[in-house]
Formats: C-alpha cells, sequence, structure tokens
C-alpha cells in the first residue's frame, strides 16, 4: 500500500516553511491541501509558498483553476488520488500539506461522495454555517423542512443540526460513516503554537500582507465583477477588503476585520482537526529552531512510513 505524508495545522503556524525542510530530507513532492491556493492571481491573500520555494521542492495543487471557476473537494480528491501514485513511481515521497481539513480528511479517509454515501461537503458547509451564524441558524432552517425533527433537537444541538439537514437534503438515510476503503498509509502530523503566539503570527502576517500589496490583489479580483457566491471570492483577505473598495469601511476597519476573521479561521480549523485521534502533535514552541522541528517530523515518519 502506498504511504502519504501529511503535515497539517491552523493558518500562520509555519507549515509550509517545515515542510520545504522535511520534504528536502525525504525527497517529498508537496501537494497544497489548501481551498484558495488552487486558484490562479490569488497570491499574497492565500499565503502561496514563493516561487522560489516552489523551485526548491515540487509543489501541486497550486495554481490549477482561474477565480471563476468552482473548484471543490471531490475534484481535489480525484486529482490527488491520480497524482499521488505518480510522485511515488518516481521515487519520490508524496506529502500533503495544508489547513483545509476537508480537504485532507477527503484523502486519507477516501470520502465517499457518491449519492449513496454520506455527503462531507453538505456537513462541512453547514458546520461552517453554524461556526458563522449560529447553530439557531440551522435549526430555523431545519423547522422549515422538518419542523418534527426540529421539535426533537436542541437548537444549541449543532451535530444533531447538521446530521438532520443532511439527511433532509436527500430524503434518506446514508451510510454511517461515508468512508471508502483505505487508499494510504498514513502519518498526520500537527503542527500548533500557543494560542496567544499563533494569534500573534497571524495578525503579523496580516500586516506583511497589507505591505506586499493585498489591497490591489483584492482590486483586480473586485474588478472582475464575479458572482459573490463563488468560492474564490469567499477567500479571506479578499472579501473583507471589498467593503473598503465599495467605500464602506476604512483601510484599518478591513484590515482589523481580516485580523480577527483569521483568528477564528484558525480556530475552526484545530475543532475540524482535533477530532481525529491519529494525527501526532508537535508544538512549534518547544524546537529551538525550524530545522529542528523538521529533523523530529522526518524521524517519525522514518519510523512510521
Amino acid at each position: 500500500m502506498d504511504s502519504l505524508l501529511v503535515i497539517l495545522g491552523p493558518t500562520a503556524v509555519g507549515k509550509t516553511k517545515i515542510a520545504i525542510k522535511v520534504a528536502l530530507q525525504l525527497k517529498g513532492e508537496i501537494i497544497s491541501a489548501d481551498s484558495m491556493q488552487v486558484y490562479r492571481h490569488l497570491n499574497i491573500g492565500t499565503a502561496k509558498p514563493m516561487l522560489a520555494e516552489r523551485k526548491t521542492v515540487p509543489h501541486h495543487h497550486i495554481d490549477i483553476a482561474d477565480p471563476w471557476e468552482r473548484y471543490n473537494v471531490v475534484r481535489f480528491q480525484r486529482e490527488v488520488n491520480k497524482l499521488i501514485p505518480n510522485i511515488i513511481h518516481r521515487g519520490r515521497k508524496p506529502m500533503l500539506v495544508g489547513g483545509t481539513g476537508l480537504y485532507i480528511s477527503a484523502v486519507v479517509d477516501n470520502y465517499d461522495f457518491s449519492p449513496d454515501g454520506a455527503n462531507q461537503l453538505i456537513r462541512y458547509q453547514l458546520t461552517n454555517k453554524a461556526a458563522q451564524l449560529g447553530p439557531q441558524f440551522l435549526h430555523k432552517k431545519l423547522a422549515r423542512v422538518d419542523p418534527i425533527a426540529a421539535q426533537k433537537i436542541q437548537p444549541t444541538d449543532t451535530r444533531r443540526l447538521v446530521r438532520a439537514l443532511e439527511v433532509s437534503t436527500y430524503g434518506r438515510l446514508f451510510s454511517a460513516s461515508g468512508k471508502g476503503p483505505v487508499l494510504y498509509r498514513v502519518v498526520q502530523i500537527g503542527l500548533k503554537r500557543e494560542r496567544s503566539k499563533l494569534y500573534e503570527a497571524i495578525n503579523q502576517r496580516v500586516e506583511e500582507m497589507f505591505n506586499a500589496g493585498l489591497v490591489n490583489e483584492a482590486k483586480w479580483l473586485f474588478k472582475q465583477g464575479l458572482p459573490e457566491d463563488l468560492p474564490a471570492l469567499q477567500a479571506l483577505g479578499y472579501k473583507e477588503i471589498f467593503p473598503y473598495l465599495r467605500n464602506e469601511a476604512t483601510i484599518d476597519e478591513v484590515k482589523e476585520n481580516l485580523k480577527r476573521h483569521t483568528r477564528r479561521l484558525a480556530k475552526r480549523q484545530l475543532t475540524w482537526f482535533r477530532r481525529d485521534n491519529r494525527i501526532i502533535w508537535l508544538d512549534c514552541d518547544q524546537y529551538s529552531t525550524e530545522q529542528a522541528l523538521a529533523d523530529q517530523i522526518v524521524r517519525i515518519a522514518e519510523g512510521k512510513l
């Protein structure tokens, strides 16, 4: 069975630099598991690896779709499952690196996205809605489509609300897991930092993005006149700036909004990942250098894959 190394964690924790150091030692090729780095032209806001970094180690699934396309997890899963055997055939180590939990889980657990399987995409979207608008939003929605179920489920029970809405969407029951057969031997390494330090890194990254020209990048996207429901327009770093471009907010206001929304994203990412007890967590602050952390990941990978 093919082996796969996964390096995951919240935004701004330092995955890119560490993964490159690991890849250099393992002769690895990095597959980006970031739902927004797939889009061309969106470089600063999605924190893509620099071109020099991509020349150092082969990177895949960056700049493969235009902002007006609707790239999704189903396409990601299909393409990655074709890519991994090709990387192995070249005698190199496939490494899935990123922070989009659904994309990572779709590959690691081989989610079944067919009509007969539990729809993880819908489940993920509903969970995000609950995180953004509160579980009461889901309860009101359920009350409209299935009032009997709504009466039996507490308005604060997000898990059962999500499940009930998922089932009502298709009008029938689904399998319990929605997973297909195991395809890979996987080692998942999670990177974490103490919350205050992570939030400090997030705030610093936002400042660096603005200094690097994020507003101009957002302005280009804004001028395309694309439908607001496109996934690319939901990317952090762009939709926060649109009010400024419409003269509805100041630059300081949109900057603070982006910092706050990015901190919330990091929290949601950690919530998703912590449900998986197979992940081996490493605290970045416990290592004296990035190389020391990378060396530890290599030792774990070589001992388990």
